[in-house]
């Protein structure tokens, strides 16, 4: 019995130290580079931090534990990206069931990728477009490697050609080589037109207006011109739906009848004409003289003049932003040196990456405190022990009582 409790005491008083968040915090480095103007710099243009995983933490184990800890070390330090504060993508290993899965999902990290194993996918091919939120549990690869020697300009070129969402995939470093990129892929992508270069949280963030919106229009004669007032509206019915995307500006395809365009003009002034632009940026364009494309954020209304009093037709949103054809992304796997990771895309800035970030292994800045507990704990038990001893009770007593039979046996 005592012996009993002595062993559940022992197992109360360490067990903090042994716990899943204690382990982690004491098994990684932070990046410093997150909370520095490189960071910045990087959503500046365009791209989005999401999550790799947690040193110290398995995914298989506890994935749910891997993804609070990766998110409030994403939150304590950066924005996910320009169009929203919350991290919404992550990397996730094979093999994770699709109840894992939703565990992870209910972290709000809902863009798993980018090869899991499951069922139901989204973007393996450019047929294979998502039709519900756990499709994203499984986005593809495709086009393949950004790396040297191992991507391609060729498998690139076939995956944009044949459109929907091309992920290519990158990493920065193994050990201490680096990894350099293939120059070929970056210069195709620099000039490609047609293409929406973009994260793996702004194209979920982007698709879920399929499956829920609502805008008011109405228009007015003003002279010879037309003044119509455009709004996708912000209502709880959709935010509900998915509450973890970012408000992305959406493209709207507008019939006209062949009216030219005399204005836009939003809510900070007039919109610029992103004629060709493959980055997300509200704006409009006229493609073909006809139809109009509108990219705005939900919430922002906007006066469209135009010439002449014909009729209009609100078609309905495009596949992509700007109409384009295809959209691409670039994974960055592993990246736990931003500086590192991104020095060398400083001439590449038509590129745009999904960072999966995570810490570097190591001890961070309180990673004494679990030794200290360890001691302590330890120190504790040894001192209970001790006092159990002399008072006859406890291993130490009975250790004590069968070394001193074993001595008046051999001495009678």
């Amino acid at each position: 019995m005592h012996r009993t409790l002595t062993v559940m005491v022992l197992a109360c008083l360490v067990s903090v130290t042994w716990s899943p968040v204690a382990l982690a915090d004491s098994a990684w480095e932070e990046d410093g580079w997150l909370t520095t103007t490189l960071a910045q710099d990087r959503l500046d243009l365009g791209d989005e931090f999401g999550c790799y995983g947690i040193p110290g933490l398995s995914w298989q184990a506890d994935p749910g534990a891997v993804a609070l800890e990766c998110r409030d070390y994403i939150e304590s330090r950066v924005h996910a990206s320009a169009w929203g504060t919350e991290p919404i993508s992550t990397y996730t290993p094979s093999g994770l069931t699709m109840a894992q899965h939703t565990t992870v999902a209910g972290q709000g990290f809902v863009v798993h990728g980018d090869t899991t194993g499951l069922s139901v996918s989204a973007w393996h091919d450019a047929n294979d477009t998502p039709t519900d939120k756990w499709d994203w549990y499984n986005m593809g690869r495709r086009g393949g490697s950004l790396e040297q020697l191992i991507g391609s300009v060729e498998e690139v070129q076939a995956a944009v050609e044949e459109g929907g969402l091309v992920n290519l995939y990158w990493v920065g470093r193994v050990n201490d080589a680096t990894i350099r990129h293939d120059r070929d892929i970056s210069a195709y992508l620099a000039d490609v037109p047609d293409v929406w270069l973009t994260t793996w949280g702004q194209a979920w963030s982007y698709w879920t207006v399929s499956n829920c919106y609502e805008f008011t229009h109405e228009v007015r004669a003003q002279g010879e011109q037309s003044v119509l007032s455009f709004e996708s509206l912000i209502t709880p019915e959709c935010t509900a739906m998915n509450s973890e995307a970012w408000n992305v500006p959406i493209t709207w395809v507008i019939d006209l009848e062949g009216a030219s365009v005399d204005s836009v003009i939003g809510e900070q002034g007039a919109l610029e004409n992103i004629t060709g632009v493959r980055k997300s940026q509200e704006g409009y364009s006229q493609q073909g003289g006809e139809l109009l494309l509108l990219s705005v954020v939900n919430g922002h209304m906007v006066n469209i003049t135009y010439n002449g009093t014909t009729t209009y037709d609100v078609m309905g949103r495009s596949e992509f932003f700007n109409n384009h054809s295809a959209a691409v992304t670039i994974a960055a796997h592993e990246t736990h040196d931003l500086f590192k990771w991104s020095k060398r895309f400083v001439d590449d800035e038509h590129l745009v990456f999904t960072w999966l970030v995570e810490p570097r292994e190591g001890l961070g800045e309180s990673g004494w405190l679990g030794y200290v507990a360890a001691s302590i704990a330890l120190a504790t038990v040894v001192g209970m022990l001790v006092v159990l001893e002399k008072e006859g009770l406890g291993p130490l007593a009975a250790w004590n009582r069968r070394k001193g039979q074993a001595t008046e046996q051999k001495h009678p």
